[in-house]
């Protein structure tokens, strides 16, 4: 099951490369990763993407990674109220014969292009990781000649709901 794990930590050198390191050592595959400066200079929020089956191994990952020195909070947000974000970078190829049929694919996906050239357009695209993924799935048979995934970044909401227990009338 993939995971969505949030790791705080001192903004330093090696920071990363400790902190990656472990999840190899652990033998995890790091589908995404993205870092970033919070709101205080020196702290940043890394943002990773595991796959991890067994409950029992992620439970030691999240151990282990709070365990670091320079590691200040882990979360392991995948089952909490998050904003999950990506932003995508796609060159398509777009003869000007096509082009408005292209812009027109792309319009609900509120993609923006960036770049244009004789015969390609480079759109850039944000949201869910599904979206990117329909976005490229319809864009595909055009001709992708370049394509850029930033990774997922995601907060927790302010506001979780509470599972609370369902009244039904029909006992």
């Amino acid at each position: 099951m993939k995971r969505i794990i949030t790791v705080t930590v001192l903004n330093q050198s090696g920071v990363l490369n400790r902190v990656t390191g472990l999840l190899m050592k652990r033998q995890f595959n790091i589908e995404s990763i993205t870092v970033g400066h919070t709101i205080q200079p020196d702290i940043s929020k890394m943002t990773f993407v595991v796959n991890v089956e067994d409950e029992q191994k992620l439970e030691q990952l999240l151990k282990q990674l709070q365990k670091q020195v320079d590691v200040l909070k882990v979360n392991d947000i995948t089952e909490k109220q998050i904003v999950v974000r990506e932003l995508a970078l796609v060159k398509v190829v777009s003869p000007p014969a096509v082009r408005a049929e292209i812009n027109s694919i792309v319009e609900p996906f509120r993609a923006s292009i960036i770049d244009t050239g004789k015969n390609v357009v480079t759109f850039q695209v944000t949201g869910s990781p599904e979206k990117i993924d329909a976005f490229i799935d319809l864009i595909k048979p055009y001709g992708i000649k370049e394509l850029t995934r930033t990774g997922v970044t995601a907060f927790v909401r302010e506001t979780q709901k509470v599972n609370t227990p369902q009244l039904s009338i029909l006992k």
